[in-house]
């Protein structure tokens, strides 16, 4: 495992690394990776909590000069976004929901085979994750569907929703396809915001023109109001907050800590067979939202990874993770709630198979079939191309 710390020239960081490699090619005796990734080898799935294996670049088929250099690469690119989110309003507009004081440096993860071949900076610390909490509530949605809890994803939502959400003419088409891909054109005002995203205060720097809109399904836009709106129809499918949901099926299964949150807006608590429950977004733009930690991320993400299975259980059916994974017919390189790169636009120098979740900050959870990998780099100022390329210049096997 290469463990880096914050350093002022790449010699420091290659002796560190160095030295830190020869200890555990000492204290190590695991098999390679191709022992690793052979046809009879056990996938490797960490324990729950900190137990969670390390491996020598060597040992996972990677060259650690160029995997170290790729890391301290990442090390130099902290986000610009301020520490204390003081620009939070300034940006996204006004807040519905709680905020941190203050958030940790930029930190991440890299696994290989499943295990972690490096780690730096703070990645323990719980911060707001912002729109990855998209990809979680996809999950959700993939989950609802897997228990025959919705019949098909081409259902209109108001065949199961009657809380007069769904009630208007376009409204009525929206299916629950299109929440997940971000084309449902749902008209309305959630929670204090309007679908329209149109004004200053309510919505900071991304405030829209108004326009016109088009048939549910016809037309991408980027809407956290109406992921809200999905979220909160899961809600009312379930009966329970999606936290628990969360928790109950996806997250204590996979081994995560504890220690993540995921909080309501102030006034989004709404009433469901005679209960106050609350309904929770797909972001951190107005507050609240899923406050987690970058080892709880790479759970997540490896998960991913391994089609939906953790162990013996299947999460999530590997057919909802290849839908959740194919690009829909609209927009961008999108899935359900992920990022993709079939067209090689989003991370030129990156499979065409690999995807993501993304979120303000940068907060970024990379997955790479490919090459077997899962990449967790938090508060970055990049896109991540530059650095899976570094990465992808250390997989020697």
């Amino acid at each position: 495992m290469i463990q880096t710390k914050p350093i002022k020239k790449l010699r420091h960081q290659l002796l560190s690394f160095l030295w830190l490699g020869l200890f555990a090619c000492q204290t190590n005796t695991s098999t390679t990776s191709s022992q690793t990734t052979s046809a009879n080898a056990k996938v490797y799935y960490p324990a729950k909590g900190d137990k969670w294996e390390q491996r020598t670049p060597e040992q996972v088929g990677m060259d650690p000069k160029l995997l170290a250099e790729a890391v301290a690469y990442a090390q130099t690119q902290e986000t610009k976004m301020p520490k204390d989110f003081s620009t939070q309003e300034e940006i996204f507009g006004k807040l519905l929901g709680p905020i941190p004081k203050d958030r940790a440096g930029t930190n991440g993860i890299i696994l290989r085979h499943g295990y972690i071949v490096a780690e730096w900076g703070d990645t323990k610390r719980v911060d707001p994750t912002y729109s990855i909490a998209k990809s979680f509530l996809s999950t959700i949605l993939g989950v609802t569907l897997d228990k025959g809890m919705i019949k098909d994803i081409h259902d209109p939502v108001a065949n199961y929703i009657k809380d007069g959400g769904y009630d208007s003419g376009p409204n009525r088409k929206v299916t629950w396809r299109h929440h997940a891909q971000q084309t449902s054109e749902w008209e309305g005002e959630l929670f204090g915001k309007t679908h329209t995203f149109v004004g200053k205060e309510e919505f900071g720097n991304g405030e829209r023109k108004p326009r016109g809109l088009k048939e549910p399904g016809t037309f991408y836009e980027y809407n956290d109001v109406r992921i809200n709106r999905l979220s909160l129809s899961l809600l009312r499918l379930w009966k329970k907050p999606l936290p628990q949901v969360l928790k109950e099926q996806i997250m204590n299964p996979i081994g995560a800590s504890d220690t993540w949150q995921y909080l309501p807006y102030k006034n989004s608590y709404v009433e469901v067979e005679g209960k106050r429950l609350p309904s929770v977004s797909g972001g951190t733009r107005w507050g609240g939202g899923l406050w987690i930690n970058t080892r709880d991320e790479a759970r997540f993400g490896y998960l991913f990874l391994r089609q939906g299975k953790w162990k013996n259980q299947q999460i999530v059916s590997q057919d909802w993770v290849q839908q959740a994974t194919t690009p829909g017919p609209h927009g961008p390189d999108y899935g359900y709630l992920w990022w993709l790169n079939t067209q090689k636009k989003q991370w030129p120098n990156a499979p065409t198979t690999s995807f993501a979740a993304l979120g303000a900050g940068s907060n970024t959870i990379w997955v790479d079939p490919e090459h077997d990998l899962v990449v967790v780099w938090r508060w970055h100022g990049t896109n991540g191309d530059e650095f899976f390329k570094r990465i992808l210049a250390s997989v020697k096997k």
